[in-house]
């Protein structure tokens, strides 16, 4: 096999990382396997689709919902009896990138949302369908509003490493096409969130809208904005009903020399997100909103990986969700909203409390409106999160390398010290999952995840589902359980046409970045750190206590530069005796850390996880045209660990406190906005070269130019056409300055 074929290999079965003895196992791919995923369908099956159909209203579907639990734990327990012994399957792989598309008013310099998402992703698919027979493609579905699309590869990507060279080449290739739709007025930046949403009023969207509507009742954005597709609209409604009131979004506002709020208000002190500036309806320095489109309306970057069974994909699962919120930090890009500069970087803790649907009591607060009769548990169950948070519970029972039935006491009494945080379950779910043989572990995930009551429930497709062939009432609790990572497993096939999918997990925190290069850095950075992770047998458990903590951290100003998170210090596998309790104790496996410690190592003992990829690619024979690319990737990744390079929002910060029209107040006007979209969109398109966010990597210009490969057409042309064509290409100066030609008699 040539090494530019070489595939990242996976094998744990290594003496470890001090030796890294060369041993290289390499998997030959089944054509017939990768031919089942060479369509866009495919790819969607592999992401996630959505269901088309006639949505209920809440107090229609308020019957349903216990019927909807019991039954989606059967659907689970029957798709795991069916699908628990796939073994051997490869690595699969695929990225998803949210685009903004927004109107940009020359004249009067100002940006608005452009609501023509469905209209452009309809464009670019039939673009696409004509396109199908080339090798690269791209696929388009929608995204929660009508002036964002989704993107990913027309099919995933496999275990070779020269895969890692077609991310960024793929992903150029979105934004390129993404071009040949857009108007004169419109750009389409990658940007984690629109600065304006929520501070123009009815003069914030082309075609223009007017704020509020009943499934809102928002006191900033209007009903228009949300995509037309009814799940969208349903759970934005629902998530209000549920809860009992509207959304309350509250995030620190920046502080900045003339900030109005600040001039006779002290903020608590801290950088992190206070617990009261989350929760007091009356705190005047906070950024207010309240509506689901601010957070859902947000874009980032995600990552789905097929693993080879279920144990590595629970295994993998556990271990990306120590790196969550280590990622976030590293790519945060959210430092403006609702036209204020806020205090934070991040955009997870606005996600999760724009759909956060408990009620005051399970918010842990009095709530006179509580039992909720039809609600699960009546709406009484203290929950310590919101739909839309970091992940509760390890999933994997075998706990690290030890493999031996006698390790099974060891394994649930570290499982045990790992999980160290109240995980509320649903004790009937739990009990049906035991019942059915579903290990402790894993029924404490479903079960926990089915606390949630259903958000949406479609007329027609309740008892009329079958829960021996169908998943729609497991996906209906699993996808409204948006957590940093995603347990997925493989779904149905109705047909044996269908594409056969593995067990999957999906990495949900990081943030968009302003370039392809970027965003196609992290990617690979995160796909080769499962490999390493796998290979090399490491152990990144700590307690989720501190997981927790970490994501809150992750959320503070610059944390990326400036900010500790706490990291294990010993990555080898768990050995015999180490119970949590002796030498390396919990309290001693883990220590707080630098970024740049967690990136590129810290004193003897702590190697750094850029050093282990390095190994790594040196150990699978990485070959040079490959390596010299991911070297880029990862010193750009290294640098911005060091502080050496900012991050995103770092740069936007400093743009508009740097900018000539800003008044030190922590707002930003329509003028700053503009500027700002027009730099982010040329950053992005190569036009323009910023050197404390890219060092001295260069984006190649991308234009729409060549966005589709042209045909060799041999169809005959009139003679008329050929005169045309000839007197043409005569006009150009590069002809005429060889000499003029007549082909008037021609």
């Amino acid at each position: 096999m040539r090494r530019s074929q070489c595939i990242v290999s996976s094998n744990k079965k290594t003496t470890g990382i001090k030796t890294l003895l060369p041993r290289f196992q390499a998997f030959l791919w089944c054509l017939v396997f990768s031919s089942r995923f060479l369509s866009a369908e495919g790819l969607a099956i592999f992401m996630g689709l959505l269901k088309v159909g006639v949505p209920k209203s809440w107090d229609d579907s308020k019957k349903d919902l216990d019927y909807i639990r019991k039954a989606g734990v059967r659907q689970f327990v029957s798709t795991y009896n069916r699908v628990k012994d796939f073994k051997g399957d490869e690595l699969l792989w695929g990225d998803e990138i949210e685009y903004g598309i927004f109107h940009m008013d020359h004249n009067a310099k100002k940006v608005r949302l452009s609501l023509r998402a469905k209209e452009i992703m309809d464009e670019l698919n039939r673009k696409e369908t004509l396109h199908s027979q080339i090798v690269e493609g791209c696929n388009w579905v929608p995204e929660y509003g009508a002036w964002m699309v989704e993107a990913t590869p027309d099919r995933p990507y496999t275990g070779y490493t020269t895969d890692l060279l077609r991310v960024e080449r793929n992903m150029r290739l979105r934004r390129k096409r993404m071009l040949t739709v857009l108007s004169e007025e419109e750009v389409a930046p990658t940007i984690s969130s629109f600065f304006m949403l929520g501070a123009q009023g009815d003069d914030g969207t082309i075609p223009s809208t007017t704020v509020g509507g009943p499934v809102t009742e928002s006191e900033y954005i209007s009903d228009g904005i949300i995509n037309p597709h009814p799940r969208f609209g349903t759970l934005t409604a629902n998530i209000r009903q549920r809860r009992g009131s509207k959304v309350n979004i509250r995030v620190p506002l920046f502080r900045d020399t003339r900030t109005p709020e600040y001039i006779d208000f002290e903020p608590p002190k801290g950088s992190e997100i206070p617990e009261e500036m989350r929760s007091d309806e009356t705190c005047r320095a906070s950024i207010h909103m309240d509506a689901m489109a601010f957070g859902m309306g947000c874009c980032c970057l995600q990552i789905t990986f097929q693993a080879k069974d279920i144990e590595e994909s629970r295994f993998i699962y556990d271990q990306l969700a120590v790196m969550a919120p280590i990622m976030m930090a590293l790519t945060a890009s959210t430092p403006i909203l609702k036209g204020r500069l806020a205090d934070t970087d991040a955009r997870w803790g606005i996600i999760s409390e724009s759909v956060d649907c408990r009620t005051l009591a399970e918010r842990g607060r009095e709530d006179p409106d509580a039992p909720y009769e039809d609600y699960n548990r009546k709406g009484q169950r203290r929950i310590y999160k919101s739909r839309y948070d970091s992940i509760s519970t390890y999933i994997y029972q075998g706990v690290l390398s030890l493999k031996d039935e006698k390790s099974t006491g060891l394994a649930n009494r570290v499982l045990n010290i790992y999980n160290d945080i109240p995980v509320p379950i649903d004790e009937d779910s739990y009990k049906q999952l035991r019942d059915a043989g579903i290990d402790p572990a894993l029924a404490q995930h479903v079960a926990h995840l089915f606390i949630r009551d259903p958000l949406v429930v479609f007329n027609g497709a309740v008892e009329e589902v079958d829960d021996d062939t169908q998943t729609e009432h497991w996906e209906s609790i699993q996808s409204t359980n948006w957590q940093s990572v995603r347990w997925k497993p493989p779904p149905p096939r109705n047909s044996p046409n269908d594409p056969h999918i593995g067990w999957r997990t999906e990495f949900r925190s990081m943030e968009l970045q302003l370039t392809d290069f970027e965003n196609a850095a992290f990617t690979a950075f995160i796909v080769l750190l499962t490999r390493v992770i796998l290979t090399f047998d490491l152990n990144l458990y700590i307690p989720m206590s501190r997981v927790d903590a970490n994501m809150q951290r992750a959320h503070s100003r610059n944390s990326a530069a400036k900010g500790k998170f706490f990291f294990r210090r010993h990555m080898a596998p768990l050995q015999e005796g180490d119970d949590g309790y002796g030498v390396n104790s919990e309290e001693n496996s883990f220590e707080e850390m630098t970024m740049n410690e967690i990136m590129n190592g810290k004193g003897d003992h702590f190697p750094g996880l850029i050093v282990l990829i390095l190994a790594y690619l040196d150990h699978i024979n990485c070959d040079k045209v490959t390596l010299k690319r991911l070297e880029n990737y990862l010193t750009f990744i290294a640098k911005r660990a060091t502080g050496e390079l900012v991050t995103p929002a770092t740069w936007m910060r400093n743009f508009v406190r740097n900018h000539p029209a800003y008044e030190q107040d922590s707002i930003l006007s329509d003028e700053i906005a503009y500027d700002l979209m027009i730099a982010c969109r040329d950053i992005g398109q190569g036009k323009l070269h910023v050197p404390e966010l890219l060092g001295d990597n260069i984006i190649d210009p991308i234009t729409s130019e060549g966005a589709y490969d042209v045909k060799l057409d041999s169809k005959r042309v009139q003679n008329d056409r050929i005169l045309d064509l000839l007197r043409q290409y005569t006009k150009r100066k590069s002809f005429s300055a060889h000499g003029a030609m007549n082909v008037g008699d021609a």
